[in-house]
């Protein structure tokens, strides 16, 4: 190999990472970022909190979906991680029996942080966009926002963000009107 062509990175490569991270391949390269300090962790627990009861498992809301925390998503030759993703009953009937998850999600939600900022709305973006997932949202502890995403062909379009103590209804779980500021607790 020259200089300038590196090893496109395999699968093999995330297997051999420390426990401690999360590991993602994006067109064939590898991506490490930390576990989530706490102050993201709870904002991912919260939101979680917030969805699964109502729409998970249709209790006080619609329920049909499936809910799923880190899932491992095998995307054609990439592997991402999605801090949450949820998949419509109709696509998902049953819960797949394998470790990684093959079909694309319907909804991610990714909650931004400094090591991961760049890396969710840069390089994971594009994969959603090109797999069909219908909805992406952006969690942002430190700014106290939600950005919300609809894909149109093969783009992304921003709805009404939502910041601060705002009550919201967010696609696709405008069914549930939910108050933001449970995200921030500290």
């Amino acid at each position: 190999m020259s200089g300038s062509q590196q090893r496109k990175a395999s699968y093999a490569d995330l297997e051999a990472l420390p426990a401690h991270v999360v590991g993602e391949l994006i067109h064939g390269e590898l991506y490490v970022s930390p576990r989530p300090a706490p102050l993201y962790a709870m904002a991912k627990a919260e939101l979680v909190g917030e969805l699964f009861g109502p729409f998970h498992r249709g209790r006080n809301g619609p329920g049909g979906w499936r809910l799923f925390f880190e899932p491992e998503l095998h995307l054609g030759e990439d592997v991402l991680v999605p801090d949450i993703a949820g998949w419509r009953h109709e696509r998902m009937p049953q819960i797949p029996d394998t470790a990684a998850v093959t079909l694309a999600p319907d909804w991610v939600c990714e909650v931004l942080s400094p090591s991961t900022w760049v890396l969710d709305r840069k390089a994971k973006l594009p994969v959603y966009a090109r797999e069909g997932v219908r909805h992406v949202w952006w969690v942002d502890p430190d700014t106290r926002t939600l950005e919300v995403f609809r894909l149109a062909g093969t783009h992304y379009l921003p709805m009404t963000p939502h910041s601060g103590p705002a009550r919201v209804r967010a696609e696709p779980f405008e069914a549930l009107e939910w108050e933001l500021s449970v995200l921030w607790r500290k």
